[in-house]
């Protein structure tokens, strides 16, 4: 299938209509689909939103009238649990800081890189020092810091990160609310929470004052969210409607189907 059949506009094609949800697209997913492409989409099914992509294509983004709702940095293998590697995470964050700023977007991700045999004490002291390192200048810049929660059980590439350390919704909030800035949150992976721990509306409900972020996918395989897989996305998104979110849902998943119809099945799905 061409990438321009992939983009083939369909007239009965959903769109966004109750906007309680914010919704966004994170392109690396919906390859070999190019960010033009993906605003295209945007725009004529009603996404607020294109995600993690270089800051060179930020000013394009914008261009079209949508927002790029988080920016990219230092990736998921390297991270503040390691110590060796926190000047390198904060000299990345700063210029991403730097260029959010300037250019509007909101949030920036973060991680925690990968445990390499430390105790769960020791890395939360390496994450918590690191993190406070950083998280000053994100206030300075009125830019969030979103730490992002992923699953280390399935070891399949992008769809989980074995020996990853956060890991455990509740110990990334422990590791947020010990660095006690209102410029770092969580960035809340629905399809990584169920993997890992499930009960995703009652953590939805007890962490959502921490929650910067939100991304979706289906469980198992990270693929579409309609009832081909386990996770009941119009409730969840009621629940978060229900914490006054004001954010966005980014939508993550792989789809095994056209890519065009599949967000736009996310769009209907999480337009509660």
């Amino acid at each position: 299938m061409s990438s321009r059949s992939v983009a083939a506009a369909d007239e009965h094609e959903y769109q966004i209509k109750n906007g309680r949800i914010r919704q966004s697209i994170v392109p690396w997913c919906f390859k070999p689909l190019t960010v033009a492409q993906l605003v295209e989409i945007a725009k004529a099914q009603g996404y607020e939103s294109i995600e993690l992509v270089p800051a060179k294509e930020w000013s394009f983004i914008k261009e079209q009238g949508l927002k790029t709702a988080i920016g990219s940095s230092h990736g998921f293998a390297r991270g503040f649990a390691q110590p060796e590697q926190t000047a390198e995470c904060v000299k990345i964050l700063k210029e991403q800081l730097d260029l959010a700023a300037a250019h509007d977007v909101p949030s920036i991700i973060t991680f925690s890189g990968f445990r390499k045999g430390l105790t769960t004490e020791d890395a939360v002291k390496n994450m918590v020092a690191g993190l406070k390192q950083i998280v000053g200048y994100a206030e300075e810049k009125k830019v969030t810091l979103c730490l992002e929660m992923l699953n280390s059980r399935v070891a399949v590439e992008m769809k989980g990160h074995p020996d990853y350390f956060c890991d455990d919704m509740d110990l990334t909030i422990d590791i947020i609310k010990q660095v006690g800035s209102p410029r770092l949150k969580v960035l809340f992976d629905i399809y990584h929470v169920q993997i890992m721990q499930g009960d995703v509306i009652a953590r939805i409900k007890q962490y959502h004052e921490y929650v910067g972020h939100y991304h979706t996918a289906g469980n198992p395989g990270r693929n579409e969210i309609g009832d081909t897989q386990e996770i009941n996305y119009p409730g969840i998104m009621r629940a978060i409607v229900e914490t006054k979110y004001g954010g966005f849902v980014g939508q993550e998943f792989i789809p095994l189907r056209n890519a065009r119809q599949s967000l736009a099945e996310a769009a209907r799905l999480c337009d509660v």
